[in-house]
């Protein structure tokens, strides 16, 4: 990958992750038909589709438009043999909260990488819900035994919108009301969409807690998915660095549960404009146009970490390029990602020439030396691969990704959309 001089034109980035996920889901547990316009066909949601075919769900797609025939809250079948969830974090959590309250024992697994992210964290307060969950030492595989649910209100030592929306699914199923509460806000689309399918669900964000009430039959929605605000994030810090650059990017999920990148952008002096703002299927959406910008140096910590999580790769990029000192804490959660991530993310600024210092629960950037190409590690990660492209473009001289194909867990056309964007291809094949 070279240098581009400028990125310039409109783009349109994929629906969103998170809710082409819960799309399924729910859709799923309803009664009739579910459809889902805008889905995201990358391999992470594909494995949520394959994991509830095998749960006897009747799932039709075409590109981006799926529909799902919906058996109702009690009418999973007993898959034969393990689950397999691929690489996904996000159907491994979610589907285990609606596991345990089923009447069958299920076996989750997933890849190399996946086997060794941490489970516990929903395997506790299932079995403090009831759920019998084996495991290997809280990893995948995991083996549940449904059924017998009751409710608990839990406080989640960690603000995670897995974690949360893995609790309240199981809460459809227990007896009585089930509550949780988190150290900091979370992405919301679990409760969004729970109450667009008819749970007995409210919230209250100041307190970050969540409550839901078990025993209302859930009915199908037809659903417009927005694009993603993390498929977004790219696009917005290569306009924003590279030179001469001018993107319009449509339809972006601007949920504030997940948009801290925007504010990030703002915080730096960023050149950002919204445009068209408005509601689609209960999310906040609008346009976004950034330009080349003389970005400087800020903190980044506390409540806005949950809300930028998955971005923090590309942010780090971004901070790379501007004057100044960055500063990232309260980010020790970028270590269960697919890689370790401030691990991944420092090695290849690093060889690209910036001046990084991992910490415990971050980064320290010194930003504004320019930097050059280099052979880039992605460790099988798509957003290290997505990020460490993007830095390429704004860098001197010509940079290898040892992984192309991981993109496709969240964005099979990144490359292509990219070079849109230039004018040639960026990517060598």
């Amino acid at each position: 990958m070279h240098k581009c001089k400028q990125l310039r034109g409109e783009i349109r980035v994929p629906g969103d992750k998170s809710i082409s996920h819960r799309g399924i889901m729910l859709g799923s547990l309803a009664r009739g038909k579910t459809c889902l316009h805008g889905f995201l066909s990358g391999a992470d949601c594909l494995s949520s589709i394959e994991c509830f075919r095998r749960l006897g769900i009747q799932i039709e797609r075409e590109g981006e438009e799926v529909t799902i025939h919906g058996r109702g809250l009690y009418g999973l079948r007993e898959a034969c043999g393990l689950l397999d969830a691929g690489n996904s974090g996000t159907t491994t959590r979610l589907i285990s909260g609606i596991l345990a309250g089923q009447n069958f024992t299920t076996g989750i697994t997933g890849d190399d990488s996946l086997r060794k992210r941490p489970m516990k964290r929903v395997i506790e307060p299932l079995g403090q819900m009831g759920a019998d969950i084996r495991s290997a030492d809280g990893f995948l595989p995991l083996t549940i035994r449904g059924g017998g649910l009751h409710g608990i209100d839990y406080i989640s030592p960690v603000a995670s919108a897995q974690v949360k929306s893995c609790i309240l699914l199981a809460g459809l199923f227990a007896e009585g009301s089930t509550s949780v509460t988190e150290p900091a806000v979370s992405r919301n689309h679990t409760e969004l969409m729970l109450k667009g399918f008819g749970a007995d669900i409210r919230t209250d964000t100041k307190r970050h807690y969540s409550c839901i009430r078990p025993g209302s039959q859930l009915t199908g929605q037809d659903i417009i998915v927005p694009g993603d605000i993390s498929s977004a994030a790219y696009f917005l810090v290569a306009g924003l660095i590279c030179q001469d650059s001018d993107i319009l990017i449509k339809n972006v999920n601007t949920n504030p549960t997940r948009a801290g990148i925007l504010s990030v952008i703002e915080a730096m002096g960023g050149n950002i404009d919204y445009i068209d703002r408005r509601e689609v299927s209960g999310e906040e959406v609008c346009d976004i146009n950034v330009r080349t910008s003389q970005l400087h140096g800020t903190v980044i910590e506390g409540d806005i970490i949950p809300t930028l999580i998955d971005e923090l790769p590309v942010i780090a990029v971004m901070a790379a390029f501007a004057d100044g000192e960055t500063i990232i804490r309260d980010a020790a959660e970028l270590k269960v990602k697919e890689s370790d991530r401030i691990a991944t993310v420092s090695e290849n600024l690093r060889a690209m020439g910036c001046d990084i210092r991992p910490t415990d629960d971050g980064f320290v950037i010194e930003g504004g030396r320019p930097l050059h190409g280099a052979l880039i590690h992605t460790y099988k990660d798509h957003r290290i691969a997505m990020s460490f492209a993007v830095a390429s473009l704004a860098a001197d001289g010509e940079s290898e990704l040892d992984d192309y194909a991981c993109v496709d867990i969240s964005y099979p056309g990144f490359f292509r959309d990219l070079s849109g964007l230039c004018g040639k291809s960026v990517k060598h094949f």
